[in-house]
């Protein structure tokens, strides 16, 4: 559990006391899953969030011509999930995968909720996630919006110096809304120098 205390710690979250980490520590369950595992189904309602304790995940939808186009790339020390479906109770538009062997803190959304509503310190880390993850979405739009392709993957190597030892260049791409093409001429243009 020191993982879990030590995700607890981020600067972005308010301490929350003893009590209420053991409170949640019941909730969760350590699973692991291989390469290629889907935790999250498109299609489907999802009832589990997790936080990463090791590995790397992306979220993702297909396209109608069968093109896979990667919204998110996860890792440790990140909660993912399909939040959309968790909050709505409705089918996941997103699948997400596994892009490496995981391990997680898994828990249901649900019986999380309940606990905010009875434990004032889990209700305001509850918020204090949701707007970490408004913010990491708003800077993905941003990001999208304003920085060129080559912005964008200098700024993900930043996030992730050895992204390439892990993904493939075809995920890369994809998470950086480019072709594989493209990638191969920015990382010449970038190493050449």
């Amino acid at each position: 559990m020191e993982f879990l205390k030590n995700f607890f710690s981020n600067p972005n979250f308010t301490p929350i006391p003893e009590s209420s980490f053991e409170a949640f520590s019941k909730l969760i369950n350590i699973v692991s899953y291989e390469k290629k595992d889907t935790i999250a189904k498109a299609g489907k309602i999802a009832t589990d969030s997790y936080i990463i304790k090791s590995g790397i995940v992306k979220s993702y939808f297909v396209d109608d011509k069968g093109k896979e186009h990667i919204r998110s790339i996860f890792t440790p020390y990140r909660t993912t999930g399909p939040l959309a479906s968790l909050i709505s109770n409705k089918p996941s538009e997103l699948s997400y995968d596994c892009l490496t062997d995981c391990v997680f803190y898994k828990f249901n959304y649900k019986s999380f909720k309940e606990l905010a509503r009875k434990d004032i310190a889990i209700a305001g880390l509850h918020s204090e996630v949701l707007e970490f993850i408004f913010l990491k979405m708003e800077s993905k739009i941003y990001d999208l919006s304003v920085l060129n392709a080559t912005e964008r993957y200098l700024k993900l190597k930043r996030e992730i110096p050895n992204i390439e030892e892990i993904i493939t260049q075809y995920n890369i791409a994809s998470y950086l809304n480019i072709t594989a093409v493209q990638l191969s001429r920015i990382r010449k243009s970038i190493y050449s120098i």
